[in-house]
C-alpha cells in the first residue's frame, strides 16, 4: 500500500480521537517525546486503535498493507461516543476496505446502515385522464414532481416526509388561453415511524390507506391523509388503531368547512394465502349532516354529524401470480347511497426494478355517495358503479406505464360514466 503509517496516522487522529488529552503514556521506543506526532501516537495506543509491531516500534517510516489499515479501521468502528464528522471518515473508510474488514470477521451491514442517515426517494409522472359523464368530456393532463426524504434518528426511529408539486396542463390557462403558473406545492406527509418488530407506531401527517383497498383498484374507502397517530402490532394477525384529525378534501366530492375527527380500526389475518380483514372508522364533521350541507341532502345523507362505516375484506393469493380479492363496505348514519363494494382479479404486476416486468386486472366497483367519497378515483370516480380493467408495464428500469378503463353509470340517476387513464412513472 503506498502509503507511510505516518501518513495513514493523519486519517488515524480524526477516526480514533475520543479524548482531548494525551496524558497516555508512549508505548513506542522509535517515536521520541519531541517527535511531531508523539501526542496523536499515544493517544491512538492507549485507545486500542494502534497497536505497532511487538517490539516496541512504531516504524512510522514503514510502507503498510491493507490488512494493517483494516485493522485499524475495525478497532475505531468499535469505539463509542464518536463525534459526527469522525464517523462520517470511518464510514467512508469502512466502504473502501469492506473486503478485507469481512476477511477479519468484522461486519459492516450496521455501518452501511448509519453511513447515510437521510435517504431520497420520489419519482416524476405524468398522467392523462378523459372523465365522460352522460356525454360531457372533461379531459386532464397533470405533471407530478415528489419528494420523499427519510432520515434516520437511530435504530428504531425515523422521520418520514412526502412533498408534491403538481401542474394541471390542461386547465392552467387564463381566460387569453395564455399559460398561467399552476403549479401547487403541498406538503402532504410529516410523521414520525418507530418501528420495533411486530410493533409500529406512527406520528404526524401520514397515509390513510386501509386494506379494503387491497390490489391494483385502490382504496375502497380511504385514499388521502390524516394528522394524528397510527398504532399496528401483531404478526400474522395485525391490528391497526389510529385516531386524529381529517380534512378529507384531497379526493373526496366533500369539501369539509369543519375538519373532522376520525378514530379508526382495523383487524387483518394473513396466515398464508389467505387474507382476511375487517375494520371501524368513525368520523364527525358539521358538514355531514343534511341539515348543514345542502349538497348532502341530494344523495340522502341523513341528519347526523357522524359517519360510521363498516368493512370487511377477503383475498386468495392462488401461487404467487394470480389473486382475487374482494371488500364490502357500509356507513351506518347514511339514510341512501350507503354501502360500497368491489371485486378484483390481478394477474402479476409490473415491477419498477426489471424491464419487461408486467401485471394486468379486471374488476368491478361500486363507490357509493355516502361511503366512498375519499376512495381512489383513477378511474371509477364518485358516486359511479361499473367495469375496470388495467395493466402495467416496466418499459426500462425505473419507468413503468399504466393504462386503466372503466366504464359504467351514476349511481343516482343511471346517467353513463367512462373514464380512460394513462400514466407514465420516472422512479428514483
Amino acid at each position: 500500500m503506498k502509503k507511510t503509517l505516518v501518513a495513514a496516522l493523519t486519517s488515524a487522529m480524526v477516526i480514533g480521537a475520543a479524548s482531548t488529552t494525551f496524558a497516555a503514556a508512549n508505548p513506542f521506543s522509535d517515536v521520541p517525546m519531541d517527535h511531531w506526532a508523539y501526542d496523536a501516537v499515544s493517544q491512538l495506543a492507549a485507545d486500542g486503535v494502534i497497536e505497532g509491531y511487538g517490539d516496541t516500534t512504531f516504524r512510522g517510516q514503514q510502507n503498510i498493507t491493507r490488512y494493517e489499515m483494516a485493522q485499524m479501521i475495525a478497532k475505531a468502528m468499535a469505539k463509542t461516543n464518536v463525534s459526527g464528522a469522525d464517523q462520517a471518515l470511518i464510514n467512508k473508510l469502512a466502504a473502501e476496505f469492506a473486503d478485507e474488514l469481512n476477511n477479519l470477521g468484522v461486519r459492516v451491514s450496521n455501518l452501511e446502515k448509519h453511513a447515510d442517515k437521510v435517504k431520497w426517494s420520489g419519482k416524476a409522472e405524468y398522467t392523462y385522464m378523459s372523465i365522460r359523464d352522460d356525454g360531457e368530456k372533461d379531459n386532464t393532463d397533470n405533471l407530478l414532481f415528489r419528494l420523499e426524504p427519510s432520515a434516520e434518528v437511530n435504530d428504531h426511529w425515523t422521520v418520514n416526509a412526502r412533498v408534491d408539486v403538481n401542474t394541471d396542463l390542461a386547465h392552467d390557462r387564463d381566460m387569453n388561453n395564455n399559460n398561467e403558473d399552476g403549479a401547487k406545492a403541498d406538503f402532504n406527509r410529516a410523521y414520525a415511524e418507530g418501528n420495533y418488530g411486530n410493533f409500529m407506531v406512527r406520528l404526524g401527517k401520514q397515509e390513510l390507506y386501509t386494506n379494503e383497498g387491497e390490489g391494483q383498484l385502490g382504496g375502497l374507502l380511504f385514499d388521502d391523509e390524516f394528522s394524528g397517530a397510527a398504532v399496528t402490532f401483531g404478526n400474522e394477525l395485525k391490528a391497526t388503531l389510529l385516531g386524529g384529525r381529517f380534512d378529507g378534501a384531497k379526493n373526496g366530492a366533500y369539501e369539509f368547512t369543519d375538519t373532522a375527527s376520525l378514530q379508526g380500526i382495523n383487524l387483518q389475518y394473513e396466515p398464508n394465502k389467505l387474507h382476511i380483514g375487517a375494520g371501524y372508522y368513525h368520523l364527525n364533521s358539521y358538514d355531514f349532516a343534511d341539515k348543514n350541507n345542502a349538497f348532502n341532502t341530494d344523495y340522502g345523507y341523513g341528519d347526523s354529524d357522524d359517519a360510521n362505516i363498516w368493512s370487511v375484506n377477503a383475498g386468495y393469493d392462488f401461487d404467487g401470480s394470480s389473486k382475487l380479492f374482494g371488500a364490502y363496505a357500509n356507513n351506518t348514519e347514511a339514510d341512501d347511497n350507503d354501502y360500497s363494494w368491489q371485486a378484483e382479479y390481478d394477474y402479476k404486476g409490473a415491477d419498477g426494478m426489471n424491464k419487461g416486468t408486467w401485471g394486468a386486472w379486471a374488476g368491478y366497483r361500486y363507490l357509493g355517495a355516502n361511503v366512498s367519497p375519499f376512495a381512489t378515483q383513477d378511474e371509477a370516480q364518485w358516486n359511479t358503479k361499473g367495469w375496470v380493467i388495467g395493466t402495467n408495464y416496466t418499459l426500462t428500469k425505473n419507468v413503468v406505464a399504466t393504462a386503466k378503463y372503466f366504464n359504467g353509470e351514476n349511481i343516482t340517476d343511471g346517467a353513463d360514466a367512462e373514464t380512460l387513464f394513462g400514466r407514465v412513472e420516472f422512479l428514483f
